[in-house]
């Protein structure tokens, strides 16, 4: 008959046994996929009216540009449709997420996403790619819309999608560093639509018609090399090449935007 252990080895089972391995979270793809889920079916509720109010609004510019401008100005046309194009982008992307981001972080419900067991990464970064991915459906009306008003080749319709991909990246990268850079909600609103507004004119103005000083403003701002890179298109003179430099450019802007909306994000929440 044995005899059962006595306390001593019972405790040196228990000392020699391996320890318990921290609990992991999950993987950034599906931090970022499960954040990305939640802010699209928020925003797809929530954002509607919001995007119809942008598309309108870029639709709008279209149809008065159009009243002022001549349809034979081909290079002019297509930078006009362009840049009401990436308009929409702007608007959700920079302007709504600004004041989304910065309402969240006044209303302290940033400590919620801080909670959970993900990357900063994955916040910012699943954010962004919600707003990026609302602004498509609006981005495709205004430039169908535009082809049609100024008579321009349907061809390259198709650069819409990786232009709201990569002017998204760069456009909603500056909106979360603005809404958690600013101390107050109301400043990261004026701030977003102040930037919205300066993409406006930054993009719709075609390039040639910048004086020698302020181009170089223009190159500098997120999302222009977009709106060149459809414009381009659109004109019949974009190259493949030199439409993947200004969108891999315009997504390496958003690469730059984002990581600093993370450490942004990460000191907000060490405060």
């Amino acid at each position: 008959m044995t005899t059962p252990p006595t306390a001593p080895e019972i405790v040196g089972d228990v000392e020699g046994a391996a320890p318990l391995a921290p609990p992991r979270g999950p993987s950034l793809p599906s931090a970022i996929g499960a954040v990305l889920a939640g802010q699209l079916a928020r925003a797809r509720v929530a954002r509607g009216p919001l995007l119809f109010v942008a598309t309108v609004q870029s639709v709008g510019i279209l149809v008065l540009m159009r009243g002022v401008v001549s349809p034979h100005q081909r290079a002019t046309a297509s930078a006009v449709v362009a840049g009401a194009t990436v308009l929409v982008v702007a608007f959700v992307g920079l302007n709504l997420l600004a004041q989304r981001i910065g309402a969240l972080k006044a209303a302290s419900a940033l400590d919620y996403y801080g909670a959970l067991p993900i990357a900063p990464a994955a916040f910012v970064l699943g954010v962004a790619g919600a707003y990026a991915a609302f602004t498509v459906p609006g981005a495709l009306v205004t430039a169908v819309v535009g082809v049609l008003l100024w008579g321009l080749p349907a061809g390259g319709i198709w650069v819409v999608l990786p232009v709201c991909v990569a002017a998204g990246l760069a456009l909603c990268g500056v909106g979360a560093v603005i809404g958690l850079a600013m101390p107050r909600p109301e400043l990261a609103t004026v701030a977003g639509q102040l930037a919205m507004t300066a993409i406006l004119f930054l993009g719709v103005i075609p390039a040639a018609r910048f004086p020698a000083g302020l181009d170089v403003l223009r190159h500098l701002a997120p999302g222009t090399l977009a709106v060149d890179a459809l414009a381009a298109v659109l004109h019949g003179t974009g190259s493949v090449g030199g439409v993947a430099w200004r969108l891999l450019v315009t997504a390496a802007y958003g690469v730059v935007a984002l990581a600093v909306a993370g450490r942004l994000f990460r000191r907000a929440l060490d405060r």
